[in-house]
């Protein structure tokens, strides 16, 4: 499942992102694959956000002189990224990316939390059920019934999990930004950040 135009390392631009899967039940259910887009996404966002910061920087435009070879220069100063070129990314590319995750995460939360029908696994236990004798006479533990977790709980749990690392991957992200940038200031969250984003209409 491929979810981005291009990568940092193959272009040496930042990547662009792409919408999320379409949201079904089906989807939200299939947890491999809820997990593998929410996986490949922070991958390709948070866990390289350094890389894909430094493919924002401005290339030196000063010639080679070859003098320096021989003499002493003091170190070069970091490489700042120019202030535009950082809230186009976090405006393009970061609230985007955050945005359809957490869009995923509320609507797969929404079907965790209502009625399953259709769940294959309940359908069979009650097809069992109907066929099971209860005869506590021969077996003790024929009356009683231990009922699995349906698979709406397990997507709940999903749900839960993956928040607390949505939580963990943004705030270490938004360190990073904060770090390399330094536009936001000190005071605003990410949180803060996201939901201005958000009020702003995504501008």
């Amino acid at each position: 499942m491929r979810l981005y135009r291009q990568d940092t390392a193959s272009t040496g631009s930042p990547p662009t992102k792409l919408d999320h899967p379409p949201l079904t039940p089906q989807f939200c259910f299939n947890t491999r694959a809820l997990k593998d887009f929410l996986r490949t996404s922070r991958a390709t966002i948070d866990d390289t956000i350094n890389q894909n910061l430094n493919a924002l920087v401005t290339p030196a435009s000063q010639k080679f002189d070859p003098s320096i070879t021989v003499r002493r220069v003091p170190p070069p100063a970091s490489k700042t990224i120019e202030p535009e070129k950082c809230k186009a990314f976090t405006k393009n590319v970061l609230m985007p990316s955050w945005q359809s995750r957490s869009d995923v995460l509320a609507y797969c939360a929404s079907v965790a939390t209502s009625d399953d029908p259709d769940d294959p696994d309940i359908l069979a236990e009650r097809a069992a059920d109907r066929e099971r004798i209860v005869d506590e006479r021969l077996d003790p533990y024929s009356g009683r019934f231990f009922p699995r977790a349906t698979r709406t709980e397990a997507l709940a749990q999903v749900i839960r999990n993956e928040r607390m690392v949505e939580n963990i991957v943004r705030d270490r992200t938004w360190r990073v930004v904060n770090e390399r940038c330094g536009y936001f200031g000190a005071s605003e969250s990410w949180q803060e950040v996201l939901d201005a984003w958000q009020k702003s209409g995504g501008k």
